[in-house]
């Protein structure tokens, strides 16, 4: 990703101008934010919100996988997500939404569930993961193709009235998703069994997008080796140091 000049049109810079005037991103964030390409698997609650954030600042490319179709059910937190919707793909549903939010940037989507070969293409061919599944499966196939290609993944999750957030480098002293759930143990509970407050979910969206902006113009401290824990009903946020487990069955065998 290098920023060439005179990359944004006048009516980007228009569009984007109060985010270039954050001295942090400028011109050449809004470029990186241009040239970038993101991948986001899971177009529910945290797919839609963070899909939603990271049109509207700029991001030249998204691609949307998802295999489920939308429902009524879904409504309440799934934003992107219409009336008019119910029984489309999830994946359609929501680039159309996303697209009429910003005509400038390109919107793939993918409808079904990847196989390795078939997610590794997509890895490779993405600066950024975005993981907004609520799939213990998939969640542990992301880990494993992000950590051989050595893709960041912004990871987080919601239930009830709680939220938390994290990011995975991949380097060689960084902890891996495999590291934070035998820290933390596998989420088994879903949105079905234990509900959700729409907005919590939203927020935690919200930050995966914060998070990927980062990543993408280079700024500020992503949470790289910390989890972000959100308890709605405090209305509080804590930070705890996440490490990598020296003995990781993922990560330890790939950088031994």
């Amino acid at each position: 990703m290098s920023p060439s000049k005179d990359l944004l049109s006048e009516s980007e810079i228009l569009r984007y101008n109060r985010q270039i005037s954050i001295k942090a991103i400028d011109f050449e964030g809004q470029e990186a934010l241009k040239l970038a390409k993101v991948l986001i698997i899971g177009m529910g609650g945290l797919g839609c919100a963070a899909s939603q954030y990271l049109a509207v600042a700029g991001v030249g490319e998204l691609t949307l996988v998802d295999f489920d179709i939308v429902e009524l059910s879904n409504l309440q937190r799934q934003v992107l997500h219409q009336d008019a919707d119910i029984g489309r793909a999830k994946v359609h549903s929501a680039k159309d939404s996303l697209l009429l939010t910003n005509p400038h940037i390109k919107i793939n989507a993918i409808h079904g569930l990847l196989s390795d070969d078939s997610l590794l293409e997509q890895i490779e061919r993405h600066d950024i993961i975005v993981d907004c599944t609520d799939n213990l499966t998939v969640r542990q196939q992301l880990n494993q193709l992000c950590l051989k290609t050595k893709k960041p993944l912004v990871s987080a999750a919601a239930i009830r009235m709680e939220g938390l957030i994290t990011v995975f480098d991949y380097q060689a002293e960084s902890p891996c998703y495999q590291c934070f759930s035998q820290l933390f143990g596998e989420q088994q509970l879903t949105c079905v069994e234990s509900g959700i407050l729409a907005p919590v979910i939203g927020v935690m969206g919200s930050l995966q997008a914060v998070e990927t902006i980062k990543l993408i113009c280079k700024i500020g401290q992503p949470l790289i080796g910390r989890v972000l824990m959100f308890d709605a009903m405090t209305l509080e946020m804590r930070q705890m140091k996440l490490n990598k487990i020296d003995k990781c069955s993922i990560c330890s065998k790939s950088n031994s």
